[in-house]
Formats: C-alpha cells, structure tokens, sequence
C-alpha cells in the first residue's frame, strides 16, 4: 500500500466533505465564499485544487451550480 497515495485520497475526501458542508449550511455559495470559510477553519485550499473539486462533484451529480450575470465583472 502506498501511504502518500492513502494520505492524499483522505485529505481530498476530508475536503470535499468539508466543501459540501459549507454548501449544505448555506445552500449557496461562491467559490471565494468557500476558499474563504476553510481558510477561516485553517484548511488553506487554492483554487487550483477547489475547481476541479467542484467540477467533480457536480460531475457525480453531488451538487448543481448555475451562472449568474455580474454588473461588476464577469458571470459568476
């Protein structure tokens, strides 16, 4: 058994567990709204590793998200 590999898939499922709490606590959330909750919880994610996080949870039919047109920038 490779322990680096068991170590990394048991951060990236604490992280997804974590994200998908934030999303069930308030039933909507920007991807900076999550970067900056788990940042406050002292678990420092980069938007590199939240992306493709998100992208596969919404791949496994675990959430849905939706754009919304931004008069201060692009859609979001």
């Amino acid at each position: 058994m490779n322990i680096e590999n068991t170590e990394s898939q048991m951060r990236k499922g604490l992280l997804e567990l974590c994200i998908l709490g934030i999303i069930q606590k308030e039933k909507e959330a920007y991807p900076s709204d999550i970067l900056e909750q788990l940042k406050q919880a002292k678990l420092v994610v980069l938007e590199g590793t939240l992306y493709p996080l998100l992208t596969r949870l919404k791949n496994a039919e675990v959430l849905t998200y939706r754009w919304e047109e931004s008069t201060s920038g692009p859609p979001r």
